[in-house]
Order: structure tokens, then C-alpha cells, then sequence
């Protein structure tokens, strides 16, 4: 059914008066419904939107005054438009009654043909108007609804994608990208008399023995294992990433002196050397690995490249020193 072909509601408790309404109304383009009673025309104004209601004053049980004055007073039904049609047009006591009632118009009886056609042609052109109107505005609010789903979608994979290129993705830290923007921050900051910080490089001993006798799914919960151990035991200001392999570093911020960062960096070889019980499927799977630390103190005028080949050099100090253990470099 088209939404924008009206309805008008002819009542009248005279079937011959609704005969010659079906008639003049029948080349108006709206579907005409009829009611002989004022009961019959609220059970269909409750089930239809009609654009004019044409409601006949004299009826018996309910007449035309109360039935306008229950559309009227009904929220949904408020807007629909009511055309009194009767013999007492001329009496100003009924008018006024009439428009107090809700009516918007009057016609009288006996009906003049073109004053009917010509009003209802104004109202149906009306309803049409509006219902173009609505129908334009639901359209317009689906839309920005769509836009706002869009936007807010297109936000989310803009972030996702943004993290991904910035973080590892097995282990979910901040990857090589991420750690060299955040180091050079640091060293930035440092030159400039910001707080000192540390850097650690870490290399995890055992790690080739576990992922060759138990395999890359065993070596990769290992690996997220270490990391959220390491995660776990620093401090939210600090950095910690995953390199690539089983190489993280860390940098510790605010670390006044070697022998504080000596401290943290002593805690975290104790955290990654614990036990840990993997599971691989329902396959639970031991294991014991340690972690060789190397650690270097912030210089100001030191670069990028001076500051992490110090820690990757104390690092390989601390694995040919034996292993599983932390070394300044």
C-alpha cells in the first residue's frame, strides 16, 4: 500500500448520505472509508491514520461533538483534521461548539459539490505534503544514522590498524616502531632536563630448547607467558616491548642511578626464570627458561643508536658471563 495515498473517514448514521459522499469523493485519489455510527468511526480512527475525518453532528448514541472531541484528545489522533458536516452550519452556538470540539471546518447540508471537492482537494494536498515531509525526514535520520555507524566504524578500524602497526601481535606489547618513538621521546625529554631513565634489553635463555622439543604453538604461549610476566612487574610509565624472537627491552623511567635500575632489572630475570605450566590444547606442558638482562643508564648527547647498542652489548655480556643474569653495560 502506498504510504502516501490518504484516507478519509465519511461517518453518517444515514446510509444514503454515505452513498452520495462515496460519490463525490470518488475522483479524490484517497481511499474512502465509512462509518454509520460515532462508536464504528473511533474503532477505525484506532486502527488508520486518516487525513480528514468528514463527521456527520446529528447521530444518536454518540454524536458528532463527542466522537471530534475523543480524536481530538488523543495523542496519536490529535493532528487528524475534522470537517463537520451538517444542517446547523448557520447556528454560532453549534460552530462554536463544533471548532471547541476539535472540528478545523464546516460544511453544510444540503452539500454544495464543488465547496466539498475544493476543501478536501486543500486538506488531501496537505496530508500529502506532510507525509512527504516525514517520509523525507525518516529517510534523513535512517541516513545519518548509517553515517554515524559508518563513522564510528571506520574510527574503530582506524584504531585497530593504528595499533597493529604499532604493537606485536602475539604478545599485544608495543612493538620495535612504538619502542623507538617512545625512546626517543625519552631522550629528548632527558636532554632536556627531564627525569633519567634506564634501558634493558632482554634476551630469554632456554626459550630455542622449549619451542624445538614442544613446538611454535608451546614457543608462542611461552612467549606470551614472558611477556605478560615482564608486563606485570613494571611500572605504568614504563615501556616494555617485544623486539622480535624472544628479545624484549624494557625502558624504566625514572630510574635515578645504575643501581636502582640494577634492582628492577634483577626483579624481572626473577619473574621470567619461575616456572610456568603452558597448555597447548588440553596438553599441559612444563617449562623453565631464564633471562639474560642487559641494562644502560640515559647520557645526555647520547643517541638513539649509542643508547641501545649499550644495552644490546650488556646483554651479550651477561650471556657469555653464564646466563640468567643482569649486567650494566
Amino acid at each position: 500500500m502506498n504510504p502516501l495515498r490518504p484516507k478519509i473517514l465519511v461517518v453518517d448514521d444515514t446510509p444514503a448520505n454515505l452513498v452520495a459522499m462515496r460519490r463525490l469523493l470518488a475522483r479524490s485519489g484517497a481511499d474512502i472509508f465509512e462509518a454509520n455510527s460515532g462508536n464504528e468511526a473511533l474503532a477505525l480512527c484506532l486502527d488508520h491514520q486518516f487525513a480528514l475525518v468528514l463527521l456527520d453532528v446529528n447521530m444518536p448514541e454518540m454524536d458528532g461533538f463527542e466522537v471530534a472531541q475523543f480524536i481530538s484528545e488523543t495523542d496519536h489522533l490529535s493532528e487528524t483534521p475534522i470537517i463537520f458536516v451538517t444542517a446547523a452550519y448557520a447556528d454560532d452556538i453549534n460552530r462554536i461548539k463544533g471548532y471547541t470540539s476539535g472540528a478545523v471546518d464546516y460544511i453544510a447540508k444540503p452539500i454544495n459539490d464543488v465547496i466539498l471537492q475544493s476543501k478536501v482537494k486543500i486538506f488531501l494536498e496537505l496530508y500529502r505534503a506532510r507525509a512527504l515531509l516525514q517520509q523525507a525526514l525518516d529517510e534523513l535520520s535512517l541516513r545519518n544514522r548509517q553515517l554515524t555507524s559508518e563513522v564510528a566504524e571506520r574510527t574503530r578500524m582506524e584504531q585497530l590498524v593504528r595499533h597493529q602497526a604499532t604493537h606485536d601481535a602475539l604478545t599485544g606489547l608495543p612493538n620495535r616502531v612504538l619502542f623507538r618513538d617512545r625512546l626517543e621521546a625519552a631522550i629528548e625529554a632527558g636532554d632536556g632536563g627531564g627525569a633519567r631513565f634506564a634501558l634493558a634489553y632482554v634476551d630469554i635463555d632456554g626459550f630455542k630448547g622449549v619451542n624445538d622439543a614442544h613446538g611454535h604453538a608451546a614457543g608462542d604461549e611461552l612467549l606470551k607467558a614472558i611477556a605478560a610476566r615482564i608486563d606485570a612487574r613494571t611500572r605504568g610509565t614504563d615501556t616494555v616491548a617485544r623486539l622480535g624472537g624472544d628479545e624484549f627491552a624494557v625502558l624504566l623511567h625514572d630510574a635515578a642511578d645504575a643501581e636502582g635500575a640494577l634492582a628492577r632489572c634483577q626483579s624481572l630475570c626473577d619473574t621470567v626464570g619461575e616456572p610456568y605450566m603452558l597448555h597447548v590444547g588440553d596438553l599441559p606442558i612444563p617449562a623453565r627458561v631464564g633471562a639474560s638482562i642487559g641494562v644502560t643508564m640515559f647520557r645526555a648527547g647520547a643517541s638513539y643508536d649509542d643508547i641501545v647498542a649499550a644495552a644490546d652489548g650488556a646483554m651479550y655480556e651477561a650471556k657469555r658471563g653464564g646466563k640468567n643474569r643482569c649486567v650494566l653495560g
